[in-house]
């Protein structure tokens, strides 16, 4: 059996490492292959066999899937990888392949929180504004052209590869990679003096540490909403209902 893994998370990380782990156990098992966009400079590789790069969208996909004989995707890449997830929906009913997608949950508000749900980046820059002056924008490298007009703000920028203009005047960039502690947030925040807190709704407890910080400190947190999933793709939440699906095949 060969499974392909859509990675780049830490559960991807996660699978790929309990595969390969049963693989030794019983000297035999899956082929698996993980693939990484190639988005990140140096990432964490997983276990296992590892490609990077892009398929060269849905059909490229499918024609890989072919080629090397693939029987099951797991999608496990960021919630906000909406193309990698469409493209690989359409590519396995092309191929007849199954399909999971695992993500983890995402965080709900507790009691505390001042948080504001927007649709996208261009939503949060709008409301950025009305907020405060002095922002932590924790979205990724990618999306700081969506505040590049907001020349009145200071942002801290923070990403694991430097991020490439378009970007706000003001900006700081901070080059750190997750997981965070909460005593490293906090100090974050009270040392660049943030009063606005931008995230992504990434779920997951490696970068979740920020949330409690800007609780702590009162902060209003701009959540960006996940991207609606593809149609008709099963989902778990966790590895461990990764590995039951896989068992089902």
């Amino acid at each position: 059996m060969h499974i392909l893994i859509l990675g780049g998370t830490t559960e991807a990380r996660e699978l790929a490492a309990a595969l390969a782990a049963a693989t030794l156990a019983e000297r035999t098992g899956p082929r698996v292959t993980s693939s990484l966009a190639g988005r990140v400079a140096q990432p964490r590789l997983p276990a296992g066999e590892v490609r990077v790069g892009g398929f060269g969208g849905p059909a490229g996909l499918a024609a890989w899937l072919r080629a090397e004989g693939v029987d099951a995707v797991i999608d496990a890449t960021h919630p906000f990888a909406g193309t990698i997830s469409r493209n690989a929906a359409e590519a396995a009913a092309e191929v007849h392949v199954p399909l999971l997608a695992l993500r983890r949950p995402s965080w709900v508000p507790v009691p505390g929180d001042r948080w504001h749900p927007v649709g996208s980046l261009d939503e949060a820059a709008a409301l950025l504004p009305t907020l405060g002056s002095r922002i932590f924008l924790t979205t990724g490298r990618q999306g700081l052209a969506a505040f590049a007009a907001l020349d009145g703000l200071f942002f801290l920028a923070r990403s694991v590869d430097a991020p490439e203009p378009p970007m706000p005047a003001h900006t700081e960039v901070l080059l750190d990679r997750g997981p965070f502690t909460l005593d490293g947030e906090r100090a974050v925040l009270r040392e660049h003096r943030i009063d606005v807190l931008v995230t992504k709704d990434s779920g997951g407890a490696a970068t979740a540490p920020k949330l409690t910080a800007a609780r702590e400190l009162g902060l209003p947190v701009v959540v960006v909403r996940r991207p609606e999933p593809p149609a008709g793709v099963p989902t778990v939440p966790d590895v461990p209902s990764a590995l039951g699906w896989l068992a089902q095949l």
